[in-house]
């Protein structure tokens, strides 16, 4: 598995690419391509939220938790899809809510939120790689060791960053983070079997915004061109 990280995450995470779990992972990794098995997103995305958004340009964080396992779904960026790829349903309902927190939000025609991961939001999946047709398939293999340290060290290192934690398994992540220095917004999950219980009217996205306004930083443009 190549390192094709950004240089700013490369030197806050080098330690942890030499540890035990993380060689064991790339193994795995190995191991299942030389099965030929099918794996996403492509390697040269797998890092691709840390590269949209470098360490120190880090301003909002959205948590996921698995790439889509569909065939040029995956693009390393939570929630987000390729262009040209039938929208998730959850990415239908984060819209939707969109278009309820500003009347002048245009519903996009494709998935892909790099225009968001530019703008500093790290859209963070907590496992970073999955099998074909098979959800949840590189589980407990390492990722989440990786990317819970990541949290810890944004939280250690940085300052103000807010953090959109949506459903149970994203807000149970909320004790990596130091909520003196950073800001917390929680909500139900946006998918269907969900979204109605707490994602709908949350608006996090105008929040964000207000918070970002206060602390002398430009807002996040969530219109997709």
């Amino acid at each position: 598995m190549p390192l094709q990280i950004e240089t700013s995450w490369k030197e806050v995470l080098e330690e942890e690419f030499e540890k035990d779990y993380m060689i064991n992972l790339r193994s795995f990794l190995q191991h299942r391509l030389q099965e030929g098995h099918t794996i996403f997103p492509a390697k040269s995305l797998i890092f691709n939220a840390f590269n949209h958004t470098p360490f120190e340009k880090v301003k909002v964080v959205i948590l996921g938790q698995d790439p889509y396992h569909g065939a040029n779904q995956a693009h390393g960026l939570a929630f987000s899809v390729q262009k040209g790829v039938s929208l998730p349903p959850s990415l239908k309902n984060i819209f939707k809510e969109l278009q309820s927190e500003f009347k002048d939000f245009q519903y996009p025609n494709h998935g892909d939120l790099s225009q968001w991961a530019d703008q500093g939001v790290l859209l963070l999946n907590a496992t970073l790689t999955v099998e074909a047709s098979d959800p949840g398939s590189h589980q407990n293999r390492g990722w989440e060791i990786f990317t819970d340290r990541v949290i810890q060290l944004i939280s250690e290192k940085r300052s103000g960053i807010i953090f959109l934690l949506w459903g149970k398994f994203a807000q149970a992540k909320s004790k990596l983070i130091n909520n003196e220095k950073h800001v917390v917004l929680t909500a139900a999950h946006p998918s269907p079997f969900s979204a109605y219980n707490g994602f709908f009217g949350c608006n996090h996205f105008i929040k964000t915004n207000k918070i970002l306004n206060q602390n002398g930083q430009k807002a996040i443009n969530w219109q997709i061109s």
